[in-house]
């Protein structure tokens, strides 16, 4: 009885946290730009790689044009998003967003030692 009881409980709970779902609204980020220019450059890149492909005597041996097509066109889709997100226009005048470094002090540990830390901004984004 206390088998089918555990059972039953785990039963209700996995079904009901699948069904339960919470909306999520997410702001505009560099990284949802970034990740998006790289996957539209992805599709872009398979059908010029599939056109290429068709342009060939036997299409079946160049299976490979949609990958290498598919590769270049992710790179060149982060290049454009990561660009994009580096330059920035701003009321007329052009700025570049260049990592900033900063030291950081932490805690004197048991030694004595005050050890520094170093972070870089990579990626800034508006929240």
């Amino acid at each position: 009885m206390n088998r089918i009881f555990r059972k039953m409980t785990l039963t209700v709970t996995a079904l009901l946290l699948a069904i339960w779902s919470a909306p999520c609204h997410a702001a505009e980020s560099t990284f949802k730009g970034i990740f998006t220019d790289a996957f539209y450059g992805g599709l872009t890149g398979t059908l010029v790689g599939g056109a290429i492909m068709a342009f060939a005597k036997r299409p079946g041996d160049h299976l490979d044009y949609l990958g290498y097509g598919a590769a270049v066109g992710v790179l060149t889709g982060a290049a454009y998003g990561i660009g994009r997100a580096v330059v920035e226009m701003d009321s007329g005048r052009v700025r570049f967003s260049m990592p900033t470094i900063m030291p950081e002090f932490q805690d004197t540990n048991s030694k004595g030692q005050t050890p520094i830390v170093f972070t870089a901004e990579l990626v800034r984004g508006r929240f």
